[in-house]
């Protein structure tokens, strides 16, 4: 399996594969022992935990007619900043409660790194 940096100066460090069929995974993400693991279609990026800048949740609205009227979709996404707050990856997670367990996880394992959306 072949991976890509979300930075594009970041080195590939020998292990990924391994730490990647290890790692915890909820909907497009995995989270390994020194890692974040990103699957967008058929490649699978990748982020160290201590150059992850800012983690927050971005829910978007989608209207949507039914038959009986109208309403929101709410779309759960995980928004990983870099350096400078600049956003790296914007993944769409499965739903509500999956995306407080993410949360709740990465917190524990990134505590270095901000979490809730910039000012």
């Amino acid at each position: 399996m072949r991976f890509h940096p979300l930075i594009p100066t970041a080195e590939q460090p020998s292990g990924l594969e391994g730490e990647y069929k290890a790692a915890r995974e909820i909907g497009k993400v995995r989270m390994g022992e020194l890692h974040l693991f990103v699957k967008s279609g058929l490649k699978t990026f990748f982020i160290a935990y201590h150059d992850v800048y800012r983690l927050f949740r971005r829910v978007e609205l989608v209207p949507a007619k039914m038959c009986c009227g109208q309403g929101n979709f709410e779309i759960e996404n995980l928004v990983v900043c870099g350096e400078g707050d600049k956003e790296l990856a914007q993944v769409q997670l499965p739903g509500k409660k999956a995306a407080q367990m993410l949360m709740k996880e990465l917190e524990e394992r990134v505590p270095e790194a901000k979490f809730g959306r910039p000012a």
